[in-house]
């Protein structure tokens, strides 16, 4: 039987993913270390899915392993959602980022090879237009200057797919760049759940609601745009999952091709806020502080392409997305980790 192999498929994105493909009849092997991740996730997903799937437990640094998995099924198509991905770690320890991100793939690349698999939907990243980007991001804008080893080992893993794409015609690559994925599956029951303190504003927020966190800060209020905070190109998780999912669909192209996943519009961190409060009826307590290194003050997609080549566009209202972000949070105040003793009070 042919199945779709998706690394990394117990994360939030690869997750949600997971559940798309099941829901349009392919069969799945996830393959993950769980270092960011929850087999009761994976769990949850067959329960909605109303379908099982194979699940290896392992790393794709681990050559043996992943040619295993390649000989045990009959792999059709990979996609690769598998890497570290915080900007801060990064930063602090890159040699990591560049031996799992860079390494990882290059090891996961060279082992679908040698098993004659040459499909591949990579998870990407509007990081690599970098710090000095125009708007709205184009797919055929250069990389731009990046100011950390995730943004880079991203764009370094783009430049790998170039090269192999151009040495051998029988690879048919699709580049996904995501925006900003916010948002769970409407069920409440799988959704973000960062391990530490969320970097990303949705579970800031959430967790500000469910009182993890005592207030929600603000990096920088005076950017040159309507509210003075920053504007981002926020897109639901499902609207994501969907667009692999038309990747994986997509008839043999054989190259590389690149497409920008976003709404193609830019939402200001306050309006979002603000959106929040009305949707929840709940006051989120801000502190204003500094503003971050590399921070942009817009950054938004150009998403013709997708729409004419894949026939793909955004279907989820922000509205829809801050519910089902809510729902999820709501129902799992403490992400997947184990019922605690805290008493959380999330009314």
């Amino acid at each position: 039987m042919r199945m779709i192999l998706v690394t990394g498929g117990a994360g939030y994105i690869g997750s949600h993913t997971v559940l798309a493909l099941l829901g349009h009849g392919y069969d799945v092997v996830v393959y993950d270390n769980l270092c960011n991740s929850s087999y009761e996730c994976l769990r949850r997903v067959s329960l909605i899915a109303g379908r099982n799937f194979e699940f290896i437990e392992g790393d794709i640094r681990d050559t043996a392993k992943l040619s295993q998995v390649f000989d045990d099924f009959e792999i059709s198509c990979v996609v690769h959602f598998a890497g570290l991905k915080s900007v801060s770690e990064s930063i602090e320890n890159p040699l990591k980022y560049y031996d799992f991100n860079v390494g990882g793939t290059n090891n996961l690349l060279a082992v679908m090879r040698e098993k004659e698999v040459y499909r591949f939907v990579f998870s990407s990243s509007a990081t690599v237009y970098g710090e000095n980007a125009a708007v709205p991001c184009v797919e055929d804008m250069p990389h731009g200057d990046m100011t950390n080893p995730y943004g880079r080992s991203k764009a370094m893993i783009e430049d790998i797919l170039l090269d192999l794409a151009h040495s051998d015609e029988k690879w048919s690559i699709t580049v996904l760049r995501y925006f900003n994925p916010i948002g769970a599956h409407e069920s409440g029951l799988i959704g973000e759940d960062p391990l530490d303190v969320p970097s990303n504003l949705m579970p800031y927020i959430t967790q500000v609601a469910v009182r993890r966190l005592p207030h929600l800060q603000i990096f920088g209020n005076d950017y040159e745009t309507k509210d003075g905070t920053c504007e981002r190109d926020f897109i639901h998780v499902m609207d994501l999952a969907n667009g692999h999912v038309l990747a994986v669909a997509r008839e043999s192209e054989f190259g590389i091709d690149t497409f920008n996943l976003g709404t193609g519009k830019a939402t200001s961190v306050l309006k979002m806020v603000r959106e929040f409060e009305r949707v929840t009826q709940i006051e989120i307590p801000m502190v204003v502080v500094g503003k971050r290194q590399g921070d942009l003050p817009q950054v938004w997609a150009d998403v013709t392409k997708a729409k004419e080549v894949l026939d793909w566009e955004a279907q989820y209202s922000l509205p829809k997305m801050l519910e089902d972000a809510w729902r999820w949070q709501r129902k799992n105040p403490l992400g997947y980790r184990a019922a605690s003793s805290e008493k959380v009070d999330y009314s």
